[in-house]
């Protein structure tokens, strides 16, 4: 089947390429870039792809997109933008009227199925069902800062998303998304307008000598993403694990915890299992260190806390770090104790250290500085991705697309089946992989 796929997928056909901004004229609009966005500038566009069934009217379905798109950007007026930079080379994000907008791309690949796309393994088949394949968040001063492809499949619709990081971190994606489909599904208006002022929660101007691409750091722009060739072959696949699966790690995790104790979450007990499972996969030596890393939301950890309708990026990555022989002999607890206290001890005082640290000596990260034998988790089963209905219900499938990969990298999205289900998308080296769906442990099966 996956060969079947690739063959297919060549058949992608570009239909048209159009631009869409905002409704009502809006005049110009400037934001400074602050110091939870700068250092993505040298990540790759954040990519999503959203599988649905149905839309047979596909030119009344893209006609109700692009014209949906038009009245949720009078707010979400940014993503219509670009980046520049001022006088002193501090970066922002600037939208005019005279600017081209949303670059929107209409595609048909009718021979292939929704279920070719929605199948857990792999990501080499989304390729052409995306736009913004390896590009630097950095080109945003050329290009748009949100791309979407819709491509008309033989029974479905196929919705490529592309996210200039630099502007927006995972929250406000899905804020955006759910705001764009509830005015498709019929709402005059969206529920939670964004919080445009980034400075409320940084002021600080931070000066970059980034001007073009080239400017990146060297192992970013040659890095494996994209077209890039990779230096070892990566898998990508999801595992699905119910809500019952899930209650059965938490409960695991917890079984030799303190009563008196507060007990480990959801997410640290099954980030916990992701990283005990990944690291024995790895066969690595038990003095070799691994990295746990989580890419949090801050935005109520700073001192004021923002609105959770804050547009823009309030994360930050927290790493914690342990020998492997410590992660692999001792109970799960012992790695969901790391990941708890790491992520507790990071508040307000401990962000604001790291902010005064990055702007006296800015460093630009490359998308997997995540640390050595590393899992790194980004996106949540908090985001109600499965909630972007456009008026044909809810997505078949959510997946993320090849940008931003690496050995390691975790994607979390809720299941399909709701509840406490939860999706984890992970990409590793092969043989690693292969001993990951072996292990029964991992799986549930025991």
């Amino acid at each position: 089947m996956a060969n079947e796929v690739a063959k297919e997928v060549k058949n992608v056909k570009i239909q048209s390429q159009t631009n869409v901004k905002p409704k009502k004229p809006i005049g110009r609009k400037e934001c400074q870039l602050v110091t939870f966005d700068l250092p993505y500038l040298a990540f790759y566009y954040n990519q999503k792809l959203l599988i649905y069934k149905g839309c047979e009217k596909f030119e009344e379905v893209l006609e109700k997109l692009k014209d949906g798109l038009e009245l949720v950007l009078e707010e979400f007026y940014q993503l219509a933008g670009k980046l520049e930079k001022d006088e002193d080379g501090v970066f922002k994000v600037v939208y005019d009227d005279d600017m081209e907008g949303v670059e929107v791309v209409a595609a048909a690949a009718e021979e292939v199925e929704v279920a070719e796309l929605t199948a857990e393994e792999g990501t080499g088949k989304f390729k052409e069902f995306l736009p913004y394949n390896g590009v630097l968040n950095l080109e945003g001063l050329q290009r748009p800062l949100l791309a979407v492809q819709l491509t008309k499949l033989k029974d479905g619709l196929a919705m490529g998303c592309a996210f200039n990081h630099a502007i927006l971190d995972g929250t406000s994606t899905w804020h955006f998304m759910t705001s764009w489909a509830s005015i498709c599904s019929g709402a005059t208006s969206i529920s939670v307008s964004p919080f445009l002022e980034r400075t409320k929660a940084r002021n600080t101007r931070v000066k970059l000598d980034l001007s073009q691409p080239s400017d990146a750091p060297e192992h970013a722009n040659s890095a494996s993403n994209g077209d890039a060739a990779p230096k070892s072959i990566l898998r990508e696949k999801v595992f699905k694990f119910s809500e019952s699966a899930v209650d059965k790690i938490k409960s695991k995790v917890n079984a030799g915890v303190d009563p008196s104790k507060k007990p480990f979450s959801t997410f640290q007990s099954l980030s916990a299992h992701v990283w005990q499972a990944v690291t024995r996969a790895r066969e690595l030596s038990p003095e070799d260190y691994t990295v746990f890393t989580v890419f949090a939301d801050c935005r109520k950890r700073v001192d004021p806390p923002m609105p959770e309708s804050y547009f823009g990026n309030l994360i930050q990555a927290i790493f914690t770090v342990t020998a492997v022989g410590l992660i692999l002999s001792n109970p799960i607890e012992f790695g969901a104790d790391l990941i708890r206290t790491a992520i507790e001890s990071h508040n307000a005082e401990a962000i604001n250290k790291r902010n005064e640290e990055w702007e006296n000596k800015p460093v630009i990260f490359q998308y997997k500085d995540a640390g050595v034998n590393c899992v790194a988790v980004g996106s949540s089963p908090r985001f109600k991705v499965y909630d972007v209905d456009f008026g044909w219900g809810s997505p078949e499938s959510v997946r993320s697309g090849l940008n931003n990969r690496f050995d390691g990298m975790v994607y979390l999205y809720p299941g399909k089946s709701g509840g406490r289900s939860i999706d984890v998308e992970i990409s590793l080296e092969g043989k690693t992989m292969e001993r990951l769906e072996k292990d029964k442990e991992f799986l549930m099966e025991v």
